[in-house]
């Protein structure tokens, strides 16, 4: 009995985290973020972080959705390997155009080069899945930590805290295994950080 409530109970956690910590979430987070620190005031945040909003979170978000309404997709965190691509392929589309709008619009440095990261970790992702389930959640995790670890400073080092809650949890909720998990951070870690470092 003991044992399945505390099974029962790590379940919940993982649920709760995997939900909190999603791609969806961080990708519509983080530029956010990083536009608020750049921004020199409301209409500079509205321009640049409504762009970013659009095109790296509500279409490629929107088309999962639609997806999964439509019975096309497994589930919004597409479980389903084989069903990823599509999905994925429309997210990086979107995220190119709306890059290309930054430009235009002149958006900061750091705002640009976030969004070449999320590009460019969903490419990786996106190649990588065709052949093997690596874990998106852990991968777009780690590339978040490792931007705002590039942003801000060292002090931010404690989100990589956050990267091995979102790994633990999607190994509890057996969506994926260790190495699936361990394979994404080791993906979208340095992948992220050399873009960023690249571009700033």
């Amino acid at each position: 009995m003991r044992a399945t409530t505390v099974r029962g109970a790590s379940e919940r956690l993982a649920r709760l985290l995997t939900e909190l910590l999603a791609p969806s979430v961080l990708v519509t987070a983080l530029p956010l973020a990083v536009t608020a620190r750049v921004s020199a005031g409301l209409p500079d945040f509205l321009r640049w972080g409504g762009v970013a909003l659009l095109f790296c979170a509500v279409v490629p978000v929107g088309v999962i959705v639609h997806g999964v309404r439509r019975g096309r997709l497994s589930d919004r965190h597409v479980g389903d390997r084989t069903q990823r691509a599509r999905p994925l392929l429309t997210g990086l589309a979107s995220v190119a155009v709306g890059m290309a709008l930054l430009v235009a619009l002149r958006a900061p440095v750091e705002l640009f080069a976030t969004i070449v990261v999320i590009f460019v970790v969903g490419a990786a992702c996106t190649v990588v899945n065709h052949w093997w389930k690596l874990s998106i959640h852990a991968a777009v995790a780690a590339a978040t930590a490792a931007v705002l670890v590039s942003l801000h400073g060292p002090a931010l080092h404690a989100g990589w805290l956050l990267v091995a809650a979102v790994a633990w949890s999607r190994v509890v909720l057996r969506d994926h295994t260790w190495a699936q998990v361990v394979a994404g951070i080791a993906l979208g870690a340095p992948l992220a950080a050399g873009t960023y470092l690249t571009l700033t």
